[in-house]
């Protein structure tokens, strides 16, 4: 596994994404925002995440509990990550891997999580390669 930091474009390179190392696991979740969005999340410490341009390239949207904001390009778009409203000590961001090479996700195990009604989840292991 590489321990080089990993980068990551929005569509038009307004937003530069820089995360530590590739997820062991990423979700896919079913609740309104996120089947809309399209995203695969993979959550990271909020210090070891670096999002160049924002603030001044981005909007967010907050909604529901009113804990987290999602954060996209405000050229192109793209959703680059969630963050918390209020940053703690212990606070983690959701990156989206959409905006990275699919390869480096393709030996994630990927978490379907029922976020539109139980809150369970099921797991889906990545293929085996010989």
């Amino acid at each position: 596994m590489s321990t080089r930091p990993l980068h990551a474009h929005c569509h038009c390179g307004a937003l530069a994404i820089t995360i530590p190392a590739p997820p062991v696991e990423i979700t896919n979740c079913n609740c309104s925002i996120c089947r809309r969005l399209g995203t695969l999340w993979a959550y990271y410490p909020a210090g070891e995440v670096r999002v160049s341009g924002h603030p001044e390239a981005t909007d967010s949207y907050v909604q529901g509990d009113r804990t987290l904001r999602t954060v996209r390009c405000r050229t192109c778009g793209c959703v680059s990550h969630w963050e918390p409203l209020e940053m703690k000590p212990g606070a983690r961001l959701g990156v989206n891997m959409r905006n990275f090479d699919p390869a480096l996700i393709a030996n994630a195990r990927m978490r379907m999580l029922d976020g539109a009604d139980t809150w369970t989840s099921t797991f889906r292991d990545p293929p085996h390669t010989v």
